[in-house]
């Protein structure tokens, strides 16, 4: 609002004068005018017009020494200030995901067009006993009028991941059942906020005949159908603990199949085991194909009235299946076997890293696992770095490059297991496996949920001390591992 008074080098106010003669001087140096002769004070046009060059050309001075001055400090700066060692840059890859993820559109959520999708078909059924057929078309349809949810449109992503899982409806006959079970659960929800997937949680039969081990499917059905952005869904049993929640699926890996579980080639070939695939823990892709498949998989369920006669055939099929039922898991094994040409190039059978993981062989290394990890933190204060928890992903692909560097090879024995299986233990029903314990089974769960718990809470700033200790937390200390104490 108020012009700031010029000031004389000697403290007074310079005067107009002055101020005009200093001007002209600066002018002359630069030649931009004249100099002026003694009548120059008669001609007001020309001074209006050497007075409107000079305002012209302070500015453009002025705003060149101010450019260089910056430049002048950023280079200096460049010197002096280094990047922090202590902040790891990005690799490659990582770089490439973020700059996709800038660019991606957010999801649209509170718009659905008028436009009639497959939802507004009145023949449409989510039951398994009414088959879905078109379905990658119905998807693709969906799509297109959702294009903030299409990854060709930038708003999903390609990998993107519904985790279904539940339990029963009615509380549990073992007294500590339903706390296993929730914290159980807690530990899905941990991962899947860390990693950006949704999760279903369902406690109820969506077809009442598929109980038991069929109960999954009529909820995966459904979730495919509930999900069309949808890309893949995770079906994980209840009784699994995901033990590294630094882990990423790679999704890459996968291209071109449809199902994806653990399980071991020359198991299901050469042995023909029932052990050879494990069926608690599995990715279909969102498509026709795993429609089509589900059907003729649950085709040998309770619902099936050759139920009985199917059981009968997988315990001829598989010399080591220690119960009479049909089940999901032999029913698999059994169409690869002998539909190889229909399904076998679909299916791939994960065996490099603990895509579920026995626990019995599992929960015996978490003590050494955690001293491992303890070790590498040492010498690298870059993995030491607090972080928000948002950013997570990135710090454990910078795990993933430090466990490889420090042995050649495969991961697999040094970095944390993915998942831990709780297979025959029923943590619900408290009907072990009398193969094992009741107290092995127990402690193990609490041990692995904690082993677990402690990569979470340590982004809030506390640790389990002990891993049977559930209830009793610590602070963690800044550069927490520094010296290498567990």
């Amino acid at each position: 609002m108020f012009a700031s008074p010029r000031w004389h080098r000697h403290g007074r106010p310079a005067t107009h004068r002055e101020l005009r003669e200093k001007r002209l001087e600066l002018l002359r140096r630069l030649k931009m005018v004249s100099p002026p002769d003694a009548s120059s004070h008669h001609h007001i046009p020309s001074l209006l017009r050497a007075r409107a060059s000079h305002i012209f050309t302070d500015g453009c001075v002025f705003l060149g020494g101010a450019l260089m001055a910056l430049l002048m400090v950023w280079s200096f700066s460049a010197f002096v200030s280094p990047p922090n060692p202590s902040v790891p840059q990005p690799p490659a890859e990582v770089q490439r995901d973020i700059q996709c993820r800038e660019k991606a559109r957010v999801p649209d959520s509170l718009h659905d067009p008028p436009e009639r999708t497959f939802y507004d078909d009145p023949g449409l059924s989510y039951t398994m006993d009414r088959p879905v057929t078109d379905w990658d078309e119905k998807r693709k349809e969906w799509l297109r009028s959702h294009p903030s949810f299409s990854s060709s449109g930038g708003g999903g992503r390609l990998d993107r991941v519904v985790l279904v899982t539940g339990s029963q409806s009615a509380p549990c006959r073992n007294k500590i059942g339903d706390h296993l079970l929730l914290r159980f659960f807690k530990n899905k929800v941990d991962y899947c906020r860390i990693h950006g997937c949704d999760v279903f949680y369902n406690n109820v039969l969506l077809q009442p005949k598929m109980h038991s081990y069929w109960a999954k499917y009529p909820a995966v059905r459904a979730a495919m159908l509930a999900h069309p952005e949808a890309e893949w869904i995770w079906w994980v049993d209840s009784d699994a603990i995901f033990t590294d929640m630094d882990f990423i699926l790679p999704l890459d890996r996968y291209e071109g199949y449809n199902l994806v579980v653990h399980g071991w080639p020359h198991l299901v070939h050469d042995k023909q085991s029932w052990t050879a695939i494990n069926a608690g823990v599995f990715l279909i892709r969102n498509c026709q194909w795993s429609m089509d498949f589900m059907d003729v998989w649950a085709s040998s369920g309770p619902q099936s009235p050759d139920y009985e006669r199917w059981g009968n055939l997988f315990s001829t099929t598989f010399k080591d299946k220690i119960f009479p039922e049909s089940d999901d898991q032999s029913a698999l094994i059994y169409l690869i076997l002998n539909h190889r040409e229909l399904y076998q190039d679909n299916i791939y059978l994960e065996g490099e890293y603990y895509f579920e993981g026995y626990w019995v062989e599992i929960v015996p290394t978490l003590d050494n696992i955690t001293r491992r990890y303890a070790e590498i933190e040492v010498g690298d204060v870059a993995l030491r770095r607090r972080h928000a928890e948002k950013v997570s992903e990135f710090y454990g692909l910078q795990w993933q490059r430090r466990l490889r560097e420090a042995e050649s090879g495969s991961d697999e024995g040094r970095r944390r297991p993915f998942v831990t299986h709780f297979t025959g233990c029923e943590p619900c029903s408290g009907d072990h496996n009398l193969m094992y314990s009741g107290e092995s089974c127990w402690s193990g769960m609490v041990r692995a949920l904690n082993f677990a718990d402690n990569q979470v809470l340590r982004n809030y700033g506390f640790r389990h001390g002990d891993l049977l200790g559930s209830a009793a937390v610590e602070a963690v200390p800044f550069d927490y591992q520094a010296d290498g104490r567990v």
